[in-house]
C-alpha cells in the first residue's frame, strides 16, 4: 500500500507508484487521507493516478489532533480491509506519522520514503520535524534523498542496512511535467498571461504557508513583498495558500498592487511553469527548495532552519528568515548582483537525477514479503 494526503506528497509518491506498477512483482493499492483536499486532486489528475480508497478526511478549520485521530481510526481501518504486506510513507505529514502508528499497532511494516530529514528544532518546522521523527522510530526501510539525510538517520542509531540514498522522487516528477509541458505547453494555462503581463520585469516566485510563520511571520513577509514590488523592474507570482492564516493577511496586504499576481493555488504543471519562468525564488516550503535549483533558479529560505542543509551546502539556497530587512537585501543583492546570482543560478544541485522511484521500487521488490509477525 502507498498512502499520502497533501499535494507535495502526491508529488513526490506518484512517480513512486509507477514504478512500483512497471517492475511487475508488486501489487499497489493507493489510500488517500486527503488531509488537503483541493490541492491533492490537481496532481492526482496530472499523474492518471486513480486511488484505490479515498479517505476523503479534510474538514474546514480542522485542528491537528482532530485530523490526527480521524487519519488514525480511519487508515487503521483500512489496513484491517486491505491487509498489505507494506505500507510506504512519504515525508512528514500527518498523514506520514499517523498512518505509520497505525501499521505500528498491527505490526505492518512501513517504508519511508524522504526519511531522514531533520532541522533539528521539534517547533521548525511544525509540526512536521515530530511527524518524521516518529515515522523514523516506526519505519523499518529508510529511503534518504541524500546523504546527509542517511547520517542523520545513522546519527539516531538506524540499522545501517536498513538505510538507502536513493535521491530525491521530487526530481522524478519534475523531469516528468518538463516533458509534459514541452510537449503541450497547453497544459498551464495560469502562467502564459502572467509572463506576458509582466515581460521585462524581473519575475520573483512566492509560496509561504508554514504554520510557524503564522501571524507575525505572515504580516513580515507581506511587507517585504509590497517594497519589493515597488521596484519597477520586479514582480511578484505568488499562488496563496487557502488557509485563512496565509490568505487572510496576504490578500488584503498584497491584493492591489498592480506588479503582484495573487493566484490561487496553482496545479502541478502550472506551478512548474511559474519556477521556469521566475528568476528566483523566495519561500518557506519544502520541495520548492529541492525543484527550483533543479531550473538553476536561487532560492532565498523564508525560515531561520531548515531540514534540507544540502542546497545551503551546495550555494543553491540561502536562509533569510522572516524579518523584511534581511528578506530585502538578500532579494536585492540577487537582482542587483550580476556574479551573486549567477554562483546561485550555476550551483549543483544536490537532490538527485530522477531515478530515485525506480530505485525505491527495485528495493521494495527485493525485499519481498515481510515475514509474519506475531500480535
Amino acid at each position: 500500500m502507498v498512502t499520502f494526503g497533501t499535494r507535495p506528497e502526491a508529488i513526490k509518491m506518484f512517480p513512486v507508484v509507477a514504478a512500483l506498477r512497471e517492475t511487475g512483482q508488486v501489487d499497489v493499492k493507493v489510500v488517500v487521507t486527503a488531509q488537503h483536499r483541493e490541492l491533492l486532486d490537481s496532481v492526482l489528475a496530472v499523474a492518471g493516478l486513480r486511488p484505490d480508497l479515498d479517505l476523503d478526511l479534510m474538514l474546514p478549520d480542522q485542528s491537528l489532533d482532530g485530523l490526527a485521530s480521524r487519519i488514525l481510526t480511519r487508515f487503521g481501518a483500512a489496513l484491517d480491509d486491505l491487509r498489505p504486506d507494506r505500507v510506504l510513507v512519504h515525508g512528514d505529514t500527518l498523514t506520514t506519522m499517523m498512518a505509520s502508528l497505525a501499521c505500528y499497532f498491527r505490526r505492518i511494516p512501513v517504508g519511508h520514503v524522504e526519511a531522514g530529514l531533520r532541522s533539528g528544532d521539534i517547533y521548525s518546522p511544525w509540526p512536521e520535524e515530530v511527524n518524521r521523527r516518529v515515522t523514523g522510530v516506526v519505519a523499518d526501510l529508510h529511503f534518504a534523498p541524500t546523504d546527509t539525510a542517511a547520517k542523520a538517520l545513522r546519527l539516531e542509531n538506524v540499522d545501517e542496512k536498513s538505510i538507502h540514498v536513493t535521491g530525491n522522487t521530487v526530481i522524478d516528477a519534475l523531469l516528468f511535467a518538463r516533458t509534459r509541458l514541452a510537449e503541450q505547453p497547453s497544459l498551464a494555462p495560469s502562467i502564459a498571461p502572467l509572463r506576458e503581463r509582466f515581460a521585462g520585469r524581473r519575475i520573483i516566485a512566492v509560496t509561504a504557508h508554514r504554520r510557524e510563520n503564522f501571524g507575525a511571520g505572515m504580516a513580515a513577509i507581506a511587507q517585504a513583498l509590497q517594497t519589493l514590488a515597488s521596484r519597477e523592474d520586479v514582480a511578484i507570482i505568488y499562488p496563496v495558500h487557502p488557509n485563512p492564516n496565509v490568505a487572510g493577511i496576504m490578500r488584503p496586504a498584497l491584493g492591489d498592487h498592480a506588479n503582484i499576481a495573487l493566484t490561487d493555488p496553482l496545479d502541478y504543471l502550472d506551478f512548474v511553469a511559474m519556477m521556469e519562468a521566475c528568476d528566483l525564488v523566495l519561500t518557506d516550503s519544502g520541495g520548492i527548495q529541492e525543484e527550483a535549483p533543479s531550473l538553476g533558479k536561487p532560492v532565498l529560505v523564508m525560515r531561520d532552519t531548515t531540514e534540507r542543509p544540502e542546497g545551503i551546502a551546495a550555494g543553491t539556497a540561502r536562509l533569510v528568515g522572516t524579518d523584511p530587512t534581511e528578506i530585502l537585501r538578500e532579494t536585492s543583492r540577487l537582482l542587483d548582483d550580476r556574479a551573486a546570482y549567477l554562483a546561485m543560478a550555476r550551483a549543483h544541485n544536490p537532490y538527485g537525477d530522477g531515478k530515485a522511484a525506480s530505485r525505491i521500487a527495485a528495493l521494495v521488490a527485493a525485499a519481498g514479503r515481510p515475514e509474519a509477525r506475531a500480535g
